[in-house]
């Protein structure tokens, strides 16, 4: 990966984590608790932004009585949660019941420990102490990431498995379907940024996108991790681990209080760590813009750095309340078919297709016949699979009837499957004739009346 990992025209940052683990213990604990501050005031604008822009997307009235502007809603939902009484459900497996919040939640902090929030050569001075303006990095950074995300993913399925109902079960084992299905996709969305950046290290990967964000080299990859970030925090319309519609509220419906507001607090937490990972390997990190970074030299100097990044995460996390005030809630099978069908396909053959061009740069040869070599292997590719299914259609025999849908083949009533059809409703006499026979009208035919008026008998 290192060698397929060398830039079009200029060698790329070479890796050098040599400024990390050198800070005393205080500075560590105070950058630590920088990144605890940040991520929960992050999360409290997070919340009334989010309830105040879909209330300006459906003309509805947001948040406006606690704090100026209704600025303080979140701190006010939080005291109140943490007030509420705390009820545990009797037939619940209470240890691991208490211990399933916590799970999700720290997990979530332990991410942002590697994103660097600016340059490792641009140091700051805190209490006279010189710094990087990142908590620490690793060579393997990105995967500690995809780690930790991983182990917060138990505490879904542990809180829905310990309640002893049946819609959290049901809730925590679709969050498992979908951390399986969607995280192969984002790995493999990681894996085209390697062999750009030649380096798994979160502060690498940001100085190789000295020239051009990863975002306009490999948009597909961008575009399947945003994807897969959304059905990664359970987020709407991808947020049937806890569908209201169908499972009452999903993995956490026996809980309340404290391990209440931890679910959610994880979740918004996954939402601004997913965010700052797509900033750090798509969108440049913590560098200016190209406007502001072409005309003004000190763009990327001091603090500024923090600000870029900022802006950046808070326009990403505009983009998930977005998704959620525009698009509808998809059923389970749809979405789980996006994962395995679609996600998953199209990142493997795009990562072959990165790792080619890649191949073919550090050979030596020109973007032209680059252009030319991958256009015929997908021109050829076509054509192979257009004459396999002109094969196939010729092969192809006649459907067998299928047997008529019995809707109380189970002994219940079930809905008809895609291209199943109800049997026909035997139709009922005009509301005219039933009135006559409630009525106490004569019933033509219960008493035996033929259309002439003669009795049935012939008398």
């Amino acid at each position: 990966m290192q060698h397929l990992a060398l830039s079009g025209s200029s060698a790329l940052a070479q890796e050098d984590l040599s400024m990390f683990g050198r800070d005393p213990w205080w500075l560590i604990a105070v950058k630590a608790v920088f990144c605890f501050a940040f991520l929960m005031l992050t999360v409290l604008f997070s919340i009334v932004w989010e309830r105040k822009v879909v209330a300006w997307m459906q003309l509805r009235i947001g948040p406006n009585r606690h704090g100026p502007w209704g600025m303080l809603q979140s701190l006010a939902d939080g005291i109140k949660l943490m007030l509420k009484e705390d009820l545990v459900v009797k037939r619940a497996d209470k240890a691991v019941y208490v211990l399933a919040p916590i799970v999700a939640a720290v997990p979530a902090f332990m991410a942002v420990a590697v994103i660097p929030f600016g340059p490792v050569g641009n140091e700051i001075s805190i209490f006279g102490q010189r710094t990087t303006m990142q908590l620490t990095d690793l060579p393997i950074g990105v995967l500690y990431i995809l780690a930790t995300a991983s182990v917060g993913i138990y505490g879904i399925v542990l809180a829905g498995w310990s309640s002893g109902s049946t819609y959290p079960l049901l809730g925590g084992l679709r969050s498992c379907a979908q951390m399986i299905s969607y995280e192969i996709a984002m790995g493999m969305s990681f894996a085209a940024v390697f062999l750009y950046s030649g380096s798994m290290s979160t502060s690498t990967i940001v100085e190789s996108q000295q020239d051009r964000w990863y975002v306009l080299l490999l948009p597909v990859s961008f575009i399947i991790y945003i994807v897969a970030m959304v059905g990664e925090t359970n987020r709407a319309p991808f947020d049937m681990p806890e569908s209201e519609g169908d499972l009452v509220g999903g993995f956490n419906t026996e809980y309340s209080s404290i391990k209440f507001a931890m679910f959610m607090l994880a979740e918004y937490i996954n939402m601004v760590t997913v965010s700052a990972v797509a900033v750090t390997l798509f969108l440049g990190g913590w560098k200016a813009p190209y406007p502001i970074s072409s005309f003004w030299e000190g763009a990327n100097h001091g603090w500024w750095p923090l600000l870029w990044f900022v802006v950046k995460v808070q326009l990403l996390l505009f983009f998930f309340i977005w998704l959620r005030g525009t698009l509808p809630r998809v059923r389970y099978d749809q979405f789980m078919k996006l994962g395995w069908k679609v996600l998953i396909p199209v990142s493997m053959v795009w990562l072959m297709l990165v790792a080619t061009v890649r191949a073919l740069k550090n050979e030596g040869y020109d973007f032209q016949r680059i252009v030319m070599f991958v256009g015929g292997a997908a021109i050829a590719v076509l054509l192979i699979s257009l004459v396999a299914d002109f094969f196939r259609r010729g092969e192809k025999e006649e459907p067998a009837e299928e047997p008529a849908f019995d809707p109380m083949a189970g002994g219940f009533p079930v809905p008809p499957l895609p291209g199943q059809t109800l049997p026909p409703v035997p139709r009922r006499r005009p509301r005219r004739e039933r009135e006559l026979i409630v009525s106490g009208g004569v019933d033509t035919v219960s008493d035996g009346i033929d259309k002439d008026g003669k009795g049935g008998d012939g008398a």
